[in-house]
C-alpha cells in the first residue's frame, strides 16, 4: 500500500483547461514514487483553484460521485454537508466551521492546468 500524499511537485501538467466546464470541478489522482496524491481542481472562468481531496471534518474525500464537488457555487462535502468557499477553501457552513481545505497550488499556463 502506498502513502497518501498531501502535495505535489511544481510543473506537473494536468491537462487542458477546457477539460473542466466553467463552474465545475475535476478529480486528479497522481501516482508518484513517494505515494499517491488525491486532489481536485475547480474552474472559475479562466482561473483554477486546487485542493487536496480530504475534508477537514473526517478526513474523507469530499465527493462520493466522481467529480461531484461543486453545488450552488460552493464546494460541498457529500458525506456530512460541509460547505467551502471556492476561492480559499474556508468552511462557511457545516460540521467543520472555522476549518478549511488544504490548498493544492495549481495555475493555468497558456491553455494547460499545471501544478504550481
Amino acid at each position: 500500500m502506498t502513502d497518501r500524499l498531501s502535495k505535489t511537485p511544481a510543473g506537473v501538467r494536468l491537462g487542458p483547461l477546457d477539460q473542466i466546464a466553467d463552474g465545475a470541478a475535476r478529480a486528479f489522482v497522481l501516482e508518484m514514487r513517494a505515494g499517491r496524491f488525491h486532489g481536485f481542481v475547480v474552474r472559475r472562468g479562466e482561473s483554477v483553484h486546487g485542493y487536496v481531496d480530504r475534508c477537514p471534518h473526517m478526513g474523507l474525500p469530499l465527493a462520493q460521485t466522481l467529480d461531484d464537488y461543486v453545488h450552488e457555487g460552493a464546494i460541498l462535502c457529500s458525506w456530512h454537508g460541509a460547505v467551502f468557499a471556492i476561492e480559499d477553501g474556508r468552511c462557511v457552513a457545516g460540521p467543520c466551521a472555522g476549518g478549511r481545505l488544504t490548498p493544492w497550488p495549481v495555475m493555468v499556463q497558456g491553455s494547460e492546468i499545471v501544478t504550481a
